[in-house]
Parts: C-alpha cells; structure tokens; sequence
C-alpha cells in the first residue's frame, strides 16, 4: 500500500442532545477550542461542531451532530464505544481527575491500559471517553494546546488518542482492519487487541474489544463514525479504487470543503478516510475561528434560510 497508507486517527464524530451544554463541556470543561461551528452538509437543519486544538490541526477533532428529536442511545457492541483524548503526561491525569471533581464530571478514576494511564469520564448524556497519557509515547506527534482556553498549556488536551470499538465478529473485524487498512497488532489479550495505525502510539491506534452482550442502539450519546488521515485528494482516490477492487460499497469522494472524505461500512461500523487538508483556518480568522456559523460555499447562498432553521448559540470568546 505504498503511497496509501492511513496517517493516524483523524476525526471522531459522535451525536449530542444539546449542542450549547456540549459546547460550554468541551470548551469550559474539557479545554478543547470550537474551531468551527456550521451545519451538517447531509441536513442542513443540524448543527455540526468541531472542537480541536488551537488552530484545528487534523487528528485532534472531536464533532458532533445535533440530530432534532433524536432518541437517546444505548452503549453495546458493534460500536465505537469510546474515544480518547490525548494529554501531555501522568501530572495532566491528575489534574483533569481533580478538574472533574470540580465540575462534577462522572469519571471512574486513573487507570493502567497497555501499560498507559487512562482516566475514564463520562459526559452528561452518558458519552464515554477516556483521557489517555502520552508520558511514555511515541509515534503520531501531537496537535498544538488551546493557546487561551481554561486549561493550562502543560496539560491541556491536544489531540485524538486511541479509539475503542466493541464487535461481536471479533476475529473477522480484526482481519479487516489489518487486511484492508494495513493496521499493525501490537497487543493483544484476552479478546481485546491494540492495533496501531500510521505511525502509531495515542494518536495512531485502535482498541478492539470482543463484545457479545447485545448490539448498540444508535442515538444520542453515541458515537456516529470515526476517521482516519490520508495525505491528500489522490490518495485517497487511490482508496476508492482499492475499495471497488475488493468490491466494497462506498460513498465516492465528497468535498466537505475542510478535507475530502471517502465513506465505508465494515459490518456495523461506519469508517471514513479523510485527507489532512484544507482544515479549518482558510475562511475565519485565527483569533475567532468557531464564533460564527461557517457554511461552506456550496452553501453559502442558503445561508439566510439555514440562519432561520438553526437555533443561535454565542460561541464567542475574544471580546
């Protein structure tokens, strides 16, 4: 797969119930910067945020739909099951542990995964996530912190770490993942597997869990697809050769505008290739990127209509 190869995790997509409580979460909790507020492309009438690091960079986003009338979730298997949130070292673990107790933040305390620490939490409409230590790390580099968000620079989140998947078709989901999207096993015990992605380490990995306890139920408070970096508009063009080769179903190349995705399904779990580029900096300015509602120019000539279906939310932070 010379030229092909995935880059690390990209993005994480995921379904809230509350667009302002999950923004005042992420910015005012959890220290992570709204890099772009606009509309899902698919429904128009939906929120689509973004949240990142300082300035956006691929790898560190966290998104999310704001679905109307969307029911709630329920976690299983065959599901994302978790994302994670890469921090500088074990003394950020221990100040985002003690920040969550501030806040009143779920969390399930510090813990050992593969020889890391990780620390559960929980938003309030019961998505899971897990902050994970990159004191011992190596591998994909990490994004740029928050430059003035809440949270000091030293430990504040600055990317995407290790995506949890429960399935059900352990064996054969593991086998895809290698097989199709080169994925390397660097773990594996007890029906639970670590596989690595690009370069590896937090931001370039995969945790595989065997779970038969009953499927999940999508809605909010769910995970909705995941994403992984490719470098740039002709690979992944060389993707969707490699998926008509193996006479798999996709969505064909779509322009979101801020990159260029590629959309599959590998038996319940819905996985996109996104390239690295353009990102998020080229229509507002650094110093208010996510205070205004973006529309990509597609949309542009629709914004008054969409202005009128959207609910206003102030995410302004540079007065």
């Amino acid at each position: 797969m010379k030229n092909e190869s995935l880059l690390g995790i990209h993005h994480v997509t995921a379904m809230t119930d509350d667009a302002v409580r999950n923004y005042e979460f992420f910015t005012n909790v959890l220290g992570m910067r709204l890099v772009k507020k606009t509309v899902n492309q698919d429904d128009i009438h939906t929120y689509h945020t973004f949240f990142a690091d300082d300035v956006g960079s691929p790898g560190t986003d966290m998104t999310f739909f704001d679905f109307p009338n969307n029911p709630k979730g329920s976690p299983g298997s065959n599901s994302i099951y978790r994302t994670a949130f890469r921090v500088p070292n074990d003394a950020a673990l221990e100040y985002y542990r003690d920040r969550f107790d501030q806040f009143e933040v779920k969390h399930d305390g510090i813990q050992n995964l593969f020889d890391k620490k990780v620390l559960p939490f929980e938003e309030a409409d019961g998505q899971k996530y897990q902050l994970v230590s990159d004191e011992n790390n190596a591998g994909v580099a990490p994004g740029k912190p928050w430059k003035n968000g809440p949270v000091p620079e030293d430990k504040a989140i600055y990317g995407l770490g290790p995506i949890e998947i429960h399935i059900s078709y352990y064996e054969d989901f593991k086998q895809v993942l290698m097989d199709v999207y080169g994925m390397k096993l660097v773990s594996e015990e007890a029906d639970v597997a670590l596989l690595d992605v690009g370069e590896g380490g937090n931001g370039g990995q995969v945790i595989l869990r065997k779970d038969e306890s009953g499927s999940a139920r999508q809605g909010y408070g769910e995970v909705h697809h995941v994403s992984f970096r490719v470098a740039d508009h002709e690979t992944i063009k060389k993707w969707e050769a490699k998926y008509n080769e193996r006479g798999m179903r996709h969505s064909g190349n779509v322009d979101r505008f801020y990159f260029e995705a590629l959309y599959t399904r590998i038996g319940h779990i819905l996985i996109e290739l996104s390239t690295d580029g353009p990102g998020f900096m080229d229509d507002e300015p650094y110093e208010t990127l996510g205070e205004s509602l973006a529309l990509p120019p597609f949309l542009e000539e629709r914004r008054e209509y969409i202005e009128a279906q959207v609910r206003p939310f102030d995410t302004t932070r540079s007065k």
